[in-house]
């Protein structure tokens, strides 16, 4: 009989994780950080609510940190077995955890300083890149479509989510005493328009299923819309002569708004003349992108045949900032420029350098083309309910205009998620509603309620058979 215990991304977006035990195995699905506020983030230091070695394999759904960022702790605490993923998501592993090693080493010494000083016991980083090097020795890529059997009666296929390069829905198909049993797990599923990634593959059937619901109490502005406010904010800076700040993930949304920066040169001209990508990660997740051009849609012809020569061939506005200097540098333009950064949700990385340069500036820019978690500093600009904040030790007033940019998410909304789900046939797989905030659950709980489709909301630590 296999069992499936919700350990994470259960009544919150971030820390994805769920224990699936067989008569044989154990399995991991996803791994990932826990993300937000101070409170959330501690989480992270809690020890497994099992042995790391009695773990025999993990199934990533694709490589962002919520669902990943955990695994080296998952290493250093004793488990060796095979990590699944796809083949796009293997570099973008590596490139993932290892910035996420770096920050956390950083961040540590900058606390221990603070902590030596006031005589209190010093920390060490959740791990470290040896911690990560063993992780990536353990990494089996497995192309979408193709079912691979991983463990005595236990197979697995990837199939295209459309969210990040690599993401994937995952199809574990479970063979005991003669029965098969299918889990199908969204992973996160991605907006339908995504510029780049192909639309989620289509499933008819499943004894349970796992669907995330960020936005499940929300649909996303029509695009057109969307891209009409994004040339408006472009416009009305280049007129004020401030700067657009904006806020990226590394992985997913700077390629996104790269490709439309560039169509929209295309269409009639960007008016700032210099875009800056101001984040090293994203610049080599960018060129990872640009190495599987072959696994974008084919929507924009003129875009496919140009991808595989890299960004700066789609936008030629493009500038790299990859060293500190030149970051520094960027701080120093007063306005007339895009400056692209991370990290997505303010939470760390260069970008709050340049809110801390910018936010106080009247004819400055703000643009949130991102989901942003509860207790973040986006979340907080989002929010707009505070004239000051502190950013790297200054209080900077609250002054630039702020755009919110819904349509650019990577994630599905709540119509494209019921329609999704919608392909389900008679009888319908048990439904667990996962990776959202409590009202997103909820409101989309009592949208599967009215198709008369009882959603499950499970609680953390909660065991179900399969």
């Amino acid at each position: 009989m296999a069992n499936l215990t919700f350990l994470g991304a259960t009544g919150q977006v971030t820390g994805s994780c769920y224990l699936l035990e067989t008569d044989s195995s154990r399995i991991l699905l996803d791994c990932g950080l826990f993300q937000g506020s101070k409170e959330t983030e501690k989480q992270n230091e809690a020890d497994f609510p099992f042995n790391p070695a009695s773990i025999d394999a993990v199934v990533l759904s694709h490589a962002h940190l919520d669902h990943c960022g955990r695994l080296p702790m998952l290493v250093k605490g004793g488990f060796n077995g095979p990590v699944f993923l796809t083949e796009a998501s293997f570099p973008l592993l590596e490139l993932m955890l290892m910035d996420a090693a770096h920050l956390q080493l950083r961040d540590t010494e900058w606390e221990n300083k603070r902590r030596e000083r006031a005589g209190k016991p010093l920390l060490e980083p959740l791990y470290t890149e040896a911690d990560v090097n063993a992780l990536l020795e353990l990494r089996q890529p497995i192309a979408y479509g193709t079912e691979s059997k991983i463990l005595p009666g236990l197979s697995v296929s990837f199939h295209e989510a459309g969210h990040i390069l690599g993401s994937s829905i995952v199809r574990l198909r479970i063979n005991e005493k003669d029965k098969t049993k299918t889990l199908v797990f969204s992973g996160d599923l991605g907006n339908l328009n995504s510029p780049l990634m192909r639309d989620p593959t289509v499933f008819t059937e499943a004894d349970v299923l796992l669907l995330e619901s960020t936005y499940g109490d929300r649909d996303h502005k029509p695009l057109e819309n969307t891209l009409e406010e994004l040339r408006a904010a472009l416009a009305e800076a280049s007129e004020s002569g401030g700067n657009v700040i904006i806020p990226a993930f590394a992985v997913g949304r700077t390629q996104d708004l790269i490709y439309w920066l560039g169509k929209i040169q295309r269409q009639g001209g960007l008016p700032q003349k210099q875009v800056y990508l101001d984040s090293p990660m994203a610049i080599r997740a960018s060129n990872i992108y640009a190495d599987n051009a072959h696994l974008f849609n084919i929507d924009d012809p003129e875009f496919t045949k140009i991808a595989p020569d890299g960004w700066q061939a789609w936008l030629p506005e493009l500038i790299y900032s990859e060293t500190a200097e030149e970051s520094m540098a960027v701080n120093r333009i007063a306005g007339g420029v895009i400056i692209i950064a991370g990290s997505g949700m303010c939470t760390g990385g260069r970008i709050r350098h340049h809110l801390k340069y910018n936010l106080w500036r009247h004819n400055a820019h703000i643009i949130i083309a991102g989901f942003q978690a509860e207790g973040t500093l986006g979340r907080v600009i989002v929010d707009g309910k505070k004239s000051h904040l502190k950013i790297l030790g200054a209080d900077v007033n609250v002054a630039a205009k702020v755009h919110t940019l819904g349509a650019l998410s990577a994630h599905a909304d709540q119509s494209q998620l019921l329609q999704w789900a919608g392909h389900f046939d008679e009888p319908k797989p048990r439904l667990y509603l996962i990776h959202g905030e409590k009202a997103a659950m909820l409101s989309l709980q009592t949208c599967f309620k009215r198709t008369g489709w009882s959603a499950n909301i499970p609680r953390v630590g909660e065991k179900i058979t399969i």
